[in-house]
C-alpha cells in the first residue's frame, strides 16, 4: 500500500489510433482541458493492490487523530494494568501517610486542649484554695478586731475632779470611744471582692464563694493580690496596735509598782485587802505551742492587763490621790515649823492647803470612815481607815457630810473647807497616816503625780 498527496489530474484513457479520429474525446475532457490547464484538489490519495482511496484532509486528520488517540489510550491502559498494583500500593500508602499524619495532628491538638483545660483546672483550684485561705484569713483578723477591742485601756486614777467636770469629760469622751474604728473595718485598708468570688463584709466569714469562670480567672486573681496586700495591712496595723497597747501596759505596770515601792508598801497585803467578795474555782490559762506571735502577744497583754487590774483594786485602798480640785496650794508643809499662835517650834503633822470656805473635801482612796465630829485642835475633823495600817485625817471642815462606819470611796465629798477648831483661817488640814503614825502626805502625791503623768 502507498499514498501521495497530489493535484487530483486525471488523464483521458489512452485509445487506439484507429479511434483517434472517429470521435470527439468526451465532454468532460474536453471541460477539463478547454483551457489547457489541469485541475487541481487538495487530498490524500492511499493506493493499495492497484486500487488508489482518495480522503479529504478533514477526514484525514479525524482518523489521524482518533488513531494518536486510540494508540494514547491502549498505551495508558496498558501501563496501568502493567504498573497498577505499584501505583494503588503508593497511593495507599500516600493515603494512609495522610491520614497518620491528620490522626497525629489531631492527637497533638486534643492533648494541647487537655493541657490548656487541666492548667485551667488547677489554676481554678488554686484560685478557690487562695480565696478560702484569704476568706479564713479575713475571719482571723476580724477576731483579732474583736479581741483589740475588748481589751480596754486601764483607766489613770488622777487628781479628783468635780462632779460636773467628770460628767463633761465622760461626754468628751463617750463619741470618741464609740466612734474608734474597728482595725478590720477600716475602709482605707480593706478592698472587697464581688461577683464571681465576693469577699463582703456583711456576708458571714465561712460563707462559700460563687465559682469564677475560667476566663475571668486572671482578673480575679489580680483582685486577689490587691486583697492580700490590704489585708498585709490590716495585719500591720493590728500587730502595730496591740505592740503599743503592751507597750503602754508595761509602763504603766512599772509606774504601779513604783508606788508601792516608794510608800513601802506590800503589794500582796494591799491586794488582798482588796480582794473581799471574790473567789471560783482555779481554771489555769493554757496556751498553744503552735500560735502565732499576734496570739502569743496578745495572751502575754492579758496577763499584764489581769496584774494591772490586781494593783488598780490594791491601789483604791491608797492615799495618793488629792484632797481637793484645782492647782494645789500648800499654805503650811510637813513637819516641824513655827506655831502660828504661839510662836514656837513644834510639829506640824499634816499639809495645809488654802481653799475657799465651803470648798469639797474628797477622800483619797476607799475606806471606812472611823472618825466624824468635833475633835479638838482639828475643829471638825473625819477620819477614813483604808486598810492595812493606812488612814487619812481631814481637819478644820466647815461641814461633815458622812458618818462613822460608812464606806466611802476615792473622790467622795466627806465634808466641806471650813476654819473650825485651831485655825487662823479657811483652809483643809490633811494627814495620811501608817499604823498610827503621820507621814508626809506629799510622798504620796508624788508617788499619784507619777503614776498618772507617766
Amino acid at each position: 500500500m502507498s499514498y501521495r498527496s497530489s493535484p487530483c489530474v486525471e488523464y483521458p484513457p489512452q485509445r487506439s489510433h484507429a479511434h483517434k479520429h472517429d470521435r470527439s474525446p468526451p465532454r468532460r475532457a474536453a471541460a477539463g482541458f478547454s483551457s489547457g490547464v489541469p485541475e487541481k484538489r487538495s487530498g490524500y490519495t492511499f493506493a493499495y493492490g492497484g486500487r488508489q482511496v482518495r480522503f479529504g484532509p478533514v477526514v484525514f486528520w479525524i482518523a489521524v487523530g482518533t488513531v494518536t488517540l486510540l494508540g494514547v489510550w491502549s498505551a495508558a491502559t496498558a501501563t496501568y494494568f502493567a504498573f497498577r498494583d505499584d501505583v494503588l500500593t503508593r497511593l495507599l500508602a500516600r493515603q494512609a501517610e495522610m491520614q497518620y499524619a491528620y490522626e497525629d495532628r489531631i492527637a497533638e491538638l486534643r492533648s494541647r486542649v487537655d493541657r490548656t483545660t487541666s492548667r485551667q483546672l488547677l489554676d481554678q483550684e488554686q484560685f478557690e484554695r487562695k480565696l478560702d485561705g484569704i476568706m479564713r484569713r479575713q475571719a482571723l483578723l476580724e477576731s483579732r478586731a474583736g479581741a483589740l477591742n475588748a481589751i480596754s485601756d486601764v483607766s489613770v486614777t488622777g487628781s479628783i475632779k468635780g462632779a460636773a467636770q467628770k460628767a463633761q469629760n465622760d461626754t468628751d469622751a463617750g463619741p470618741s470611744r464609740a466612734e474608734k474604728p474597728s482595725p478590720i473595718n477600716d475602709a482605707a485598708g480593706f478592698e472587697m471582692l464581688d461577683r464571681g468570688a465576693a469577699l463582703d463584709s456583711r456576708s458571714p466569714a465561712n460563707a462559700r464563694p460563687k465559682p469564677v469562670p475560667l476566663m475571668n480567672l486572671t482578673g480575679e486573681s489580680n483582685r486577689l493580690m490587691r486583697l492580700e496586700s490590704s489585708l498585709d495591712r490590716v495585719e500591720s496595723r493590728q500587730v502595730a496596735e496591740l505592740n503599743s497597747i503592751a507597750d503602754g501596759m508595761d509602763s504603766r505596770l512599772r509606774r504601779m509598782r513604783g508606788v508601792f515601792s516608794d510608800l513601802g508598801l506590800s503589794v500582796a497585803k494591799m491586794a488582798a485587802a482588796s480582794n473581799s467578795g471574790t473567789g471560783g474555782p482555779y481554771v489555769p490559762v493554757k496556751l498553744r505551742s503552735d500560735v502565732d506571735p499576734f496570739e502569743h502577744q496578745l495572751h502575754r497583754v492579758n496577763l499584764t492587763r489581769a496584774q494591772i487590774d490586781r494593783l488598780d483594786r490594791a491601789l483604791a485602798l491608797v492615799p495618793y490621790r488629792k484632797p481637793v480640785t484645782g492647782e494645789l496650794e500648800f499654805t503650811s508643809g510637813f513637819g516641824v515649823r513655827v506655831d502660828p499662835f504661839v510662836g514656837r517650834a513644834a510639829m506640824h503633822t499634816g499639809l495645809d492647803f488654802r481653799a475657799a470656805t465651803g470648798a469639797a473635801a474628797r477622800a483619797t482612796a476607799n475606806g471606812k470612815v472611823t472618825t466624824a465630829n468635833w475633835t479638838g485642835g482639828y475643829g471638825r475633823m473625819v477620819e477614813v481607815d483604808h486598810g492595812n495600817g493606812l488612814s487619812t485625817r481631814y481637819g478644820h471642815l466647815s461641814a461633815i457630810n458622812v458618818k462613822v462606819g460608812q464606806s466611802v470611796k476615792a473622790g467622795q465629798v466627806v465634808g466641806e473647807v471650813g476654819s473650825t477648831g485651831r485655825s487662823t483661817g479657811p483652809h483643809l488640814h490633811y494627814e495620811t497616816r501608817i499604823e498610827g503614825e503621820a507621814v508626809d502626805p506629799q510622798k504620796f502625791l508624788r508617788a499619784g503625780s507619777r503614776l498618772n503623768n507617766g
